[in-house]
């Protein structure tokens, strides 16, 4: 196993930039697919993921919606907006879209598949019906999007109305926008598939990599690495990217891909334990893993900023924060932050469901001069807090820290004991 070969990743910067304008006739034949199957539990939400509320009072979702409708005006072109959701998200989702029958872009949905979770002692089904009871089941990660995408008639109904790729990416990604000039390198190219890659920082070593495997292109999860060899995966020398899961595929490769029933994909062996302790296996597979299907398939080195997923309470203080801007359901580095890169910002479980998070923040505090912030305990901010430099705030073990309002932290360490009463 070696990283990829030179000719199997090119850089973003060589490609020609593009507007929206330039590419109209392409975008026409473009779908845009968010993967939409997560829930947001690990944030403390009930409900899809894409249903939080990440800036302005507005969700995923809203943010998705802007986008296209602003492009489709733009361009003058047609996207369509498609929703793979899961047996978990399908029902409120349906619901949710009803409130965008107005704009500007049309939404399609359809569900991927569930698979029966097996015990780990027997690898026998825990469902003994197929009546979806809670736990017994479990979507088999992304890499269903091909078979369920063609199962769902959506795919033969994209083709038949003239379009001939589709971009497909998280829903939490808020960096996953429609690239002109990713889009026309995909038209000159005649690739089949393109996965956007970025390079790898200390705070990404788990993220999946290309790698050359006898000569072709592939795609490398942690969860497939032998614990023996684990470090070297993780290593930022050995492999300097990961895949962010953007992806640029031919709707008529899926087609034949599928028709072909060789569409076999490396499987993912999860491990979980039930609610009431039973240990389980869910075998999955990740939509990217197709890269080797693929006619013409190869990586493009991508900048950072397509790349902003929102996976935490730390990442939903960065997206709020004065440090982006929202312009058109898209959020850009604000120009008057010094340097382009983001701040590493990591919050305690104090902070770790949104509902406990919004309640120890008046308001975001301002953070365009901040490297480093570190809070842990039961903290709280006023309004009109400033953080620059390397911030860090300890409160222990049965301690309060309220730090008071327009207060101005610059490298500096708290700890202790603060309370502030207000009169």
């Amino acid at each position: 196993v070696r990283g990829p070969k030179p000719e199997d990743v090119i850089a973003y910067k060589d490609l020609d930039q593009k507007g929206a304008k330039d590419v109209s006739p392409l975008l026409n034949k473009l779908a845009v697919l968010k993967l939409n199957g997560g829930l947001g539990t690990t944030m403390g939400c009930v409900g899809p993921k894409s249903a939080i509320e990440v800036r302005d009072g507005q969700t995923f979702l809203d943010l998705t919606v802007q986008q296209i409708e602003y492009l489709n005006h733009v361009s003058g072109a047609d996207v369509p907006l498609i929703l793979m959701n899961s047996f978990n998200t399908d029902g409120d989702t349906s619901k949710i879209v009803q409130k965008y029958i107005n704009h500007n872009v049309s939404i399609c949905t359809f569900n991927q598949s569930r698979y029966p979770r097996f015990k780990t002692d027997s690898n026998l089904p825990l469902a003994q019906t197929s009546e979806n009871k809670p736990g017994l089941w479990y979507p088999p990660g992304h890499g269903d999007l091909y078979e369920s995408f063609a199962n769902s008639g959506l795919l033969d109904q994209l083709i038949e109305e003239g379009k001939e790729w589709v971009f497909v990416s998280n829903v939490d990604n808020l960096g996953a926008t429609v690239d002109p000039a990713i889009l026309q390198h995909m038209a000159d190219t005649g690739a089949e598939f393109v996965m956007e890659v970025t390079d790898k920082t200390k705070s990404d070593i788990k993220g999946g990599t290309l790698i050359d495997y006898d000569g072709q292109v592939r795609l490398l999860e942690i969860a497939q690495v032998p614990k023996a060899h684990v470090d070297d995966f993780k290593r930022v020398k050995k492999f300097k990217i990961f895949n962010t899961n953007n992806l640029w595929i031919s709707l008529k490769a899926i087609k034949r891909l599928v028709a072909s029933q060789k569409f076999d994909l490396d499987l993912i062996v999860n491990h979980k334990t039930t609610d009431d302790g039973t240990a389980v296996i869910q075998l999955e597979t990740a939509v990217g893993a197709a890269i080797k299907h693929f006619d013409g398939a190869h990586g493009i080195n991508v900048p950072r900023s397509r790349f902003l997923p929102v996976k935490s309470t730390s990442d939903l203080f960065l997206v709020t924060s004065d440090l982006y801007l929202l312009e058109n359901g898209e959020l850009r580095l604000n120009p008057k932050r010094t340097f382009k890169t983001v701040p590493v910002v990591k919050l305690g479980d104090h902070f770790k469901k949104v509902a406990d998070y919004l309640s120890r923040f008046k308001t975001p505090p301002q953070i365009l001069e901040l490297d480093h912030l570190t809070v842990t305990g039961d903290v709280s901010f006023s309004s009109d807090v400033t953080l620059e430099g390397t911030v860090i705030i300890v409160a222990n073990h049965g301690a309060h820290i309220d730090i008071p309002r327009g207060s101005i932290l610059n490298d500096k360490v708290v700890s202790g004991d603060l309370r502030l009463l207000d009169h």
